[in-house]
């Protein structure tokens, strides 16, 4: 009974995880290597494509990376996604301290 609970688990938590897309914004170069028809030189074109132009917008973007074209992007199309791009607010200019004049 305890091992078929524990195989039962183990094979949703697989399914869960074979099912989760990759997000052409954040992953990594091994994550990306995961993808079928995607080795460590296209993966790292993906990354270095993503670094130059600030992220992908859609997922259809894939195809301008060198490499990657119709028949690579129909493979790997149902398992990726673009997830916005998070970026930081730019830090508001410091203005300078205003001095108080000291009534005499």
């Amino acid at each position: 009974m305890l091992k078929k609970l524990i195989f039962s688990a183990v094979s949703v938590f697989g399914v869960s995880l074979a099912l989760a897309a990759v997000n052409l914004n954040t992953a990594t170069a091994d994550e990306l290597e995961a993808l079928p028809g995607i080795g460590k030189a296209k993966a790292a074109a993906i990354v270095e494509y993503r670094t130059q132009n600030g992220g992908f917008k859609n997922k259809e973007e894939l195809k301008q990376v060198k490499g990657i074209g119709d028949k690579i992007y129909a493979q790997v199309e149902k398992e990726v996604e673009v997830a916005p791009v998070k970026t930081e607010p730019k830090p508001k200019a410091a203005k300078p301290a205003v001095k108080k004049d000291d009534k005499k």
